[in-house]
């Protein structure tokens, strides 16, 4: 396994011991009891965390979220790139074990530099949507649903046509759909009339799987289910997403210790009573204390 600049592992009683230098975590600790760093542009990683904390309630959390600068599938790669590199640093700062890219057009666009750039663990959500997508063999007739810049990048397509051939993928950019979530207009009209927008070209070419290729999406699965026939399969990736990295996890025997009481620590760059909502809904309970982070600095 490979760690931060300035960092070496070794195997103490109580489990790994990291010594860190200036890109890392900056003192020596036992890293399984160490956070795990998610970041997305908005709140909308925390399907994600849900998911990890159902499956792995042991491990503790710290999750940023750019809202100051959402959406990020607007913006230039060159941007995103910057922004996620922001991102990583402020979580390596709060001494995490591993980085979760919890946002598809930073995943897309940014998850390459981030490994070669870091030595943490770095994972993002596009393979394990991918897997989740084809893990029905009767799938042929894929739909992708992602901001702009998730579709622009082609990552999904890619990943799908490499994995199975034969495959009829129709990507459609839904550029509207994060920011009507991010303002919580979760069951308004307008929010209904732009995804069936979205949805009407996908319907017509017979799509018979349905990829929520951001993480913003789960949220709208109930309008969803209304607006598309009943046999075409929706598929997010924030189950398959938390189950890969508890997989990658064990390989790397960096699990928390079984008994521990997994904590999560939320900040926003942005902070507003319309966040801590929707953090709530995202979550299904309290998000409890949720700070401001400055990025950049």
């Amino acid at each position: 396994m490979a760690f931060a600049s300035d960092c070496r592992r070794s195997r103490g009683a109580g489990g790994w011991i990291l010594t860190c230098g200036r890109l890392g975590i900056g003192h020596t600790r036992r890293v399984n009891s160490s956070p795990l760093g998610f970041f997305d542009s908005g709140v909308g990683g925390l399907t994600v965390v849900r998911a990890v904390q159902e499956l792995l309630p042991a491990e503790n959390i710290v999750y940023l979220g750019d809202t100051a600068r959402l959406p990020y599938g607007s913006k230039s790669p060159e941007t995103i790139r910057q922004f996620a590199d922001e991102d990583v640093r402020f979580l390596l700062g709060h001494g995490v074990k591993a980085i979760i890219v919890a946002c598809n057009t930073a995943t897309a666009h940014a998850l390459p530099q981030l490994r070669e750039h870091y030595r943490v663990p770095v994972l993002g959500v596009i393979e394990p949507g991918v897997e989740a997508a084809l893990a029905d063999p009767r799938a042929e007739r894929i739909g992708i649903i992602a901001t702009r810049g998730t579709i622009g990048s082609h990552a999904y397509q890619h990943a799908l046509a490499l994995r199975r051939t034969g495959l009829m993928i129709h990507g459609q950019p839904a550029p509207l759909l994060v920011p009507l979530i991010e303002e919580n207009w979760l069951d308004h009209p307008a929010t209904r009339e732009v995804l069936r927008t979205y949805l009407e070209p996908l319907v017509e070419k017979g799509i018979d799987t349905l990829l929520l290729a951001c993480t913003h999406y789960p949220l709208l699965v109930p309008m969803l289910r209304e607006l598309l026939p009943p046999d075409v399969r929706l598929v997010d990736s924030a189950t398959t997403c938390a189950e890969h990295l508890r997989v990658e996890l064990e390989r790397l025997d960096l699990l928390a210790p079984a008994g521990n009481a997994g904590t999560l620590e939320l900040f926003l760059t942005d902070l507003s009573e319309q966040f801590e909502e929707l953090a709530r809904r995202f979550l299904r309970k309290s998000p409890g204390r949720i700070r401001r982070a400055a990025l950049g600095g």
